[in-house]
């Protein structure tokens, strides 16, 4: 699981550094691969952090299930502030970590769904919150760049409606893919069954969506409905493959339900959820399988996911300096260099992130005290279901690597 936040953050430095079109104005092979796909399995593995803090396939209830909330509840509040406080910089890049709190939080009422719930849960979000999203999106304010402590306080509204709905990442729309790695979470994941369970359903997914695009924007009329709406034949064909291949620039236009039925990047359309979440799960559980027979290989993607908050955030303050930014390939070369290297020393001599560790003390200190005080009012009944809780699931109650929190990324642009 590490190793594949490791591959998103891989993918998120290559689209935020490396160049989106080549000289004939065509997307380069790293747009084509990555555009919207790294942050989205970034998204789907915070859902399963979140899954497995919880209980993983055991889930938490009682005092145990309160501390968990609680700790999540801090870890998404700190997580914001760090995501608020990027807003600051002077980079193309967007900043995911603000959005990627507020999902934290929509998430705590869901932890103790079943895995059927979830996934339930997960369709109906990706097919229902992008619908809302369109249909509220001319009734909100036009979001600024980032979202930032003073946007923040200074424009509620507009920022509240930015992190929910009409921002790059809307966290609405995307508590799809919190539903569908909290669903996940909850799986036995060492099951070599359910490893390609989730191979076979990730791919079928990614496919199904693929095509069922394809005929809505082709036979089904919609592609030239749009092009007809902006324009006519040509110069409205121009137009609609501009979108369809770079993404909304900044929302999706509203003159039209037919936007809803294509892939584009970062556009958060039903199909492109759906798409994103079946690609996701794919390379998550092909990663799993590959566990036994590849540890060494991925090894350096394993240390660079258990840290890819601090990495993420080191990669952006470096982006911000402008440094290398006329050589993109020397550029990602040398900062994947030395991400590895810092990744594999500092992970073998300290283990967890700088940053991972102040949120982890953060975390577990909070949920101590829940667990404190709700065990001083029940006595020895509460601390003797949290021992019992503790020794049926060996990850309640333990920080390990692969309980962390995907840190998330932003994408692409």
């Amino acid at each position: 699981m590490d190793a594949a936040r490791g591959v998103a953050l891989l993918a998120m430095m290559a689209i935020h550094v490396l160049p989106a079109w080549n000289g004939d104005l065509e997307p380069t092979l790293s747009w084509s691969l990555f555009a919207g796909r790294g942050v989205a399995l970034f998204a789907l593995l915070a859902g399963l952090s979140l899954a497995l803090s919880s209980g993983g396939p055991r889930r938490l209830d009682g005092p145990a299930l309160s501390a968990a909330r609680a700790g999540i509840a801090v870890r998404a509040v700190i997580i914001m502030a760090i995501g608020l406080l990027l807003g600051y910089l002077d980079i193309e890049a967007q900043v995911i970590l603000a959005y990627y709190g507020v999902m934290f939080l929509l998430a705590l009422p869901l932890l103790r769904l079943s895995a059927r719930a979830l996934t339930w849960t997960a369709g109906a979000v990706a097919l229902l919150m992008p619908v809302v999203m369109q249909g509220v999106r001319d009734y909100l304010p036009v979001p600024g760049e980032q979202p930032t402590f003073t946007g923040l306080f200074t424009h509620f509204g507009e920022s509240a409606g930015q992190l929910l709905f009409t921002g790059v990442y809307p966290a609405l729309p995307w508590m799809a893919y919190i539903c569908a790695g909290l669903a996940i979470g909850r799986l036995d994941l060492r099951s070599r069954r359910v490893q390609t369970g989730l191979l076979a359903a990730g791919c079928g997914l990614a496919l199904l969506t693929t095509l069922a695009s394809a005929f809505l924007l082709g036979p089904g009329g919609g592609r030239q409905s749009l092009a007809e709406l902006n324009g006519g034949s040509t110069a409205g064909a121009e137009v609609v493959d501009d979108i369809l291949v770079w993404g909304p620039d900044p929302a999706l236009p509203t003159d039209s339900w037919w936007w809803l039925a294509g892939l584009a990047p970062y556009s958060s359309t039903p199909l492109a959820i759906l798409n994103t979440i079946g690609i996701s799960t794919a390379v998550l559980a092909a990663l799993l399988l590959l566990e036994r027979q590849a540890r060494l290989v991925l090894a350096p993607l394993a240390a660079m996911g258990s840290m890819t908050l601090t990495l993420y955030t080191a990669h952006l303050l470096l982006l911000a300096t402008g440094l290398l930014n006329d050589v993109p390939m020397i550029s990602l070369l040398l900062q994947i260099v030395l991400v590895t290297v810092f990744a594999l020393i500092w992970h073998r001599l300290k283990g967890q992130g700088p940053l991972e560790r102040l949120v982890s003390g953060a975390v577990n200190r909070t949920r101590a005290a829940v667990l404190a005080r709700q065990s001083g009012g029940g006595g020895t009944t509460h601390r003797g279901l949290h021992r019992n809780r503790a020794r049926r699931n060996p990850e309640h109650g333990q920080h390990r690597a692969g309980n962390q929190d995907p840190d998330p990324p932003r994408p692409e642009r």
